[in-house]
């Protein structure tokens, strides 16, 4: 990306550098200006303007740029007064953080994106924008910025980081992390200054994860997050959009895009609203999923899951979404393929509220009906077996969550696990008398039995 970038500006193009906070732009933009290259091009006239370091509006940044670019106008009223010194020499032109100016709505936000735009267009100028959203003129080349390559982000880490390298735990923490360079900045001067051990530090991290990443340091990782979400047009999308980057963040794959309209049936221009999150850089479309970034996945992410009250009226549309019954001869059946994109989302919310709550009639309840949309559209094998067995012989939903689990071992052709879910399904239906249910799962055990016999015969 710097060699593009380099290229770019010896070429006198506008440049564009967009993506999340601590993704990495402003080092990118800086590995720029001191490139000999660009060195050699501009000399003295590489400019660097940070653009939240003065308040938003037209006069404040004429009067910076005057400033930078040493034109020696106090208080220019508009571009014009600058122009004859702008278009005397070549210059390199950095306006970083420019979500700071360029995220602006109405007459003002207009007339400082126009001074910006008519700076693009100066053919002895290359503008460099760093910014967290996509809002900039439309002749800037604009380049997604990524998050760092395997190799690079064990660089990063190791330079910073004075111990033993190549550790297979390293790798998988940088990896948790998305490569995210900012994080993995971050995680390397606190287990430096620390004086941790490989060991200590991958303690340290199962314990803690990225919660070690804004304890430190003036909390730099929340202060980046925490920059983005203050940025004029954020505030503009209304009192649910933190709220809904905490339910983006809970969910392992994010949120499908095509079921906004029945997660959040009560909150007004959704659609408009995850675009928003993308041109923020907060998340990004990933195939039908909205997600996000590990290291803001986990900083969103509502430590008590019951303390966010849109994650849990968001449960309950998933919860009402799942209890019904399906069969292949019966409405609704297509309609339930919803949960082969899903199934990890809903396991998700399984594990985590059946944890919270383990006696809950309702979650186990909705449990079972999730089981039989596996057994249906997605047969696997789940984690929520081990709660299923925990319960008490006497709960009620218990029998229903065995027969439900022992469908989907016999799915997956493990037919000896199917007979002994049933037979313990049978043996808690038996114990109350329900003789429908009863009847039911000796149907179940039989044909258990009969496709035990069958693999024994090597059939």
């Amino acid at each position: 990306m710097i060699e593009r970038i380099v290229r770019l500006a010896d070429n006198l193009a506008p440049i564009a550098l967009i993506g999340a906070g601590g993704i990495g732009k402003t080092a990118a933009v800086l590995t720029v200006l001191h490139d000999n290259r660009i060195k050699q091009r501009f000399g003295h006239n590489r400019r660097f303007i940070r653009c939240d370091q003065f308040p938003a509006s037209r006069t404040h940044f004429l009067r910076r740029l005057s400033e930078v670019i040493g034109a020696g106008i106090e208080n220019p009223g508009e571009l014009t007064s600058l122009r004859s010194f702008l278009s005397s020499e070549e210059m390199l032109i950095v306006l970083d953080n420019a979500e700071s100016i360029l995220g602006l709505q109405g007459t003002g936000g207009q007339e400082i994106y126009a001074v910006v735009e008519e700076l693009s267009r100066f053919s002895n100028i290359c503008l460099c924008i760093t910014s967290r959203i996509s809002t900039v003129p439309p002749d800037c080349e604009t380049l997604d910025v990524p998050t760092l390559s395997t190799e690079a982000a064990s660089d990063t880490f190791y330079r910073i980081y004075k111990h033993e390298k190549d550790s297979d735990p390293i790798n998988n923490i940088l990896e948790q992390l998305d490569f995210h360079p900012l994080s993995i900045t971050l995680l390397a001067t606190v287990a430096q200054h620390n004086k941790w051990n490989t060991s200590r530090l991958t303690r340290k991290w199962e314990r803690q994860r990225t919660g070690m990443l804004h304890a430190q340091h003036s909390k730099s990782l929340a202060a980046t997050i925490e920059l983005s979400l203050a940025s004029p047009t954020f505030q503009e999308l209304g009192p649910y959009a933190r709220a809904l980057l905490e339910v983006v963040a809970f969910f392992p794959q994010g949120v499908d895009e095509n079921n906004l309209g029945w997660l959040f049936p009560t909150i007004p221009n959704i659609t408009n609203i995850f675009d928003a999150f993308c041109v923020h850089s907060l998340t990004y479309r990933s195939n039908i999923f909205v997600t996000m970034l590990a290291p803001l996945r986990d900083y969103f992410c509502p430590q008590d899951p019951t303390s966010s009250p849109l994650l849990c009226t968001t449960r309950d549309h998933y919860f009402r979404r799942l209890s019904v019954d399906i069969y292949p001869d019966k409405p609704g059946y297509e309609e339930a393929r919803w949960i082969m994109s899903e199934d990890t989302n809903v396991e998700h919310l399984f594990n985590v509220f059946t944890s919270i709550d383990t006696k809950s009639r309702y979650i186990w309840d909705t449990c079972a009906y999730f089981l039989q949309h596996l057994h249906r559209h997605k047969p696997r094998l789940i984690t929520l077996g081990l709660g299923i067995e925990r319960l008490s012989d006497g709960h009620p939903s218990k029998p229903e969550c065995l027969y439900r689990l022992s469908q989907l071992f016999g799915s997956v052709g493990n037919y000896a696990e199917r007979k002994r879910l049933v037979s313990h399904a049978l043996k808690i239906w038996r114990e109350r008398r329900d003789d429908h249910q009863v009847a039911l799962v000796l149907e179940s055990l039989s044909d258990a039995n009969r496709m035990l016999g069958l693999c024994k015969e090597g059939i």
